[in-house]
């Protein structure tokens, strides 16, 4: 695989059915995990095409915007902990404030992403053409599942290092492999949005 590269009309990749069928599974579960089961579900696609807000869906109630419902602590799931961290890792009633007001709003954008990514890849894999946008929404979900799976492997910022020197043995190597093809879709796709 070449990677992203950058097209008269945003960037494009080319993905084979396997690729395509990691990528999709890692995205679809950060999105069930983020929103809860079935949240990958993709949206039928409006007249804005996939990754495209309609302002038909936002309130129009303030006190809709403005709801406090979300959490005030943090997640005990540690891969949640770390894609919805706290913001003020030194005040906690601060950082739950924060939380309350926030956290709705992030997990949305993430299911958002997640679901993006999975109406532009087809399974089968191929081509994607993906409009700045869209690129956006890549990268923010690309991140969220190299996050997930770097708090599931252990991995650290020596993480090169230690990949280059694994034993073959090792039962983490196949998934240090898709964290690092992960790494490479997501290095490639900032270049090619420069």
């Amino acid at each position: 695989m070449a990677g992203f590269r950058r097209t008269p009309r945003g960037v494009s990749a080319r993905f084979t059915a396997g690729q395509a069928g990691i990528l999709r599974n890692l995205v679809a579960q950060v999105a069930d995990l983020v929103g809860g089961p079935g949240s990958a579900d993709a949206p039928p696609d409006g007249p804005e095409g996939p990754g495209e807000a309609a302002d038909d869906g936002l309130p129009m109630d303030l006190a809709a915007i403005l709801a406090t419902d979300g959490p005030p602590a943090p997640p005990d799931d540690p891969v949640l902990a770390r894609l919805l961290p706290d913001a003020y890792g030194d005040d906690p009633d601060a950082a739950g404030e924060f939380r309350r007001y926030t956290e709705p709003g992030l997990r949305s954008g993430k299911v958002a992403a997640a679901q993006t990514v999975l109406a532009t890849l087809p399974a089968t894999g191929g081509r994607v053409r993906l409009s700045a946008g869209d690129a956006e929404a890549w990268l923010r979900s690309l991140n969220d599942v190299r996050l997930a799976l770097g708090v599931v492997l252990g991995i650290t910022e020596d993480y090169e290092r230690e990949f280059a020197s694994m034993d073959p043995g090792d039962p983490r190597e196949a998934y240090m492999h898709v964290y690092d093809f992960l790494t490479f879709l997501q290095e490639t796709l900032v270049r090619a949005l420069r």
